[in-house]
């Protein structure tokens, strides 16, 4: 008995058809489906179109490398000057520490590792400033209690304002700008711990945190590992975020990504 059907020719042909007309689709801009009267291939939720996925760019090649190699620092040992970076500066640098650590891509990444990756930690932690998953914390009063002068009774809500602590001008400088030095080891020691709670803080902050945090730095490791990724037209620059509930955009984050190749 043979394993494997056979088909006729027509079948065979069909199928071909519609596998030339799917790849037509999902790599052809929308101006040439305009032209023929055919709804055009609409962007994917995070990633873009097809098209953009294949044609998209690696921000981080050699080029840039040898670009901005004497600004890092990072082929004589110094530390990168990272006050005067831009985003795609930053980027770079992550991703030359991904390399530095690990390899090539196929190199998995291991705690031990990823404990070491000081940029990694500073890039995470500047994102959770910037975009905690929480915007407030909230905790009852267990007993009448005076601080400062302020009267809080037994059972009173209080609020702690996270996203509004992360970004005041009076205890960040430039807060709605992303510099992730803020938290390298010369400056993170000089943070008031109450004053950045991404966790909440005390013996009530998130149970979760270590390993919420060894799970973001995994993804994103993995994630570098294997894709590039720049805005493209459908990018919401700035982004907006909503007002309800958690911290979210309030449209999904469409990106034009490109696999690594060759690393």
């Amino acid at each position: 008995m043979d394993l494997i059907p056979s088909f006729s020719m027509e079948t065979c042909l069909l199928v071909a058809t519609i596998l030339v007309l799917f790849y037509l689709y999902g790599t052809s801009t929308h101006g040439l489906f305009k032209k023929l009267g055919i709804p055009g291939p609409k962007p994917l939720p995070f990633l873009g179109t097809t098209l953009a996925y294949q044609n998209g760019f690696c921000d981080f090649d050699e080029k840039c490398f040898r670009k901005y190699g004497r600004m890092w620092g990072f082929y004589d040992g110094q530390q990168p000057v990272l006050a005067i970076m831009d985003p795609d500066m930053i980027k770079t640098v992550l991703v030359k520490e991904c390399y530095s650590v690990f390899t090539n891509r196929r190199t998995l990444p291991t705690y031990d590792a990823l404990v070491q990756m000081e940029y990694l930690d500073m890039v995470l932690s500047e994102s959770l400033r910037l975009y905690p998953i929480a915007g407030r914390l909230e905790r009852a009063c267990k007993k009448d209690v005076e601080i400062s002068g302020v009267f809080i009774p037994k059972g009173m809500l209080v609020m702690v304002p996270t996203f509004s602590l992360h970004r005041d001008q009076d205890l960040w400088p430039e807060p709605e700008e992303f510099h992730p030095e803020r938290f390298s080891k010369k400056n993170k020691d000089s943070i008031n711990p109450y004053t950045y709670l991404p966790f909440g803080t005390g013996p009530r902050n998130c149970i979760g945190m270590r390993f919420a945090i060894m799970n973001m730095k995994l993804a994103l490791v993995r994630v570098l590992q294997n894709f590039s990724f720049k805005p493209c037209k459908e990018t919401q620059i700035p982004l907006k975020l909503s007002s309800y509930g958690l911290i979210r955009p309030e449209k999904p984050i469409v990106l034009k990504i490109e696999p690594r190749d060759g690393v």
